[in-house]
């Protein structure tokens, strides 16, 4: 069952783990990388998609894994990645 999509969202100069349609913030953090690691470990969780946005506040990324029938040899989805733009890592 899905609980909802993770999104890595800017807040001012700090980043933030935001669950779609929370109207609070999982978690706010300094770096991007950081809440990417964070947000990335509550989708695989959950089994849902990570959405990325970029400093403007604009979808950069998505990175899938709701359970499908895509498996890799060890039982466990694959990521699915959009080909929008790639984020630098800051």
């Amino acid at each position: 069952m899905l609980k909802g999509n993770q999104h890595v969202i800017p807040l001012g100069n700090a980043w933030a783990v935001k669950r779609e349609g929370s109207k609070r913030f999982t978690i706010i953090t300094e770096y991007k990388r950081s809440a990417l690691k964070i947000a990335r470990e509550f989708a695989q969780q959950n089994r849902s998609e990570l959405v990325i946005h970029d400093r403007d506040g604009k979808i950069q990324d998505k990175e899938s894994y709701v359970k499908n029938l895509n498996l890799s040899n060890s039982g466990k989805p694959l990521k699915e990645k959009s080909r929008l733009k790639s984020y630098s890592k800051k």
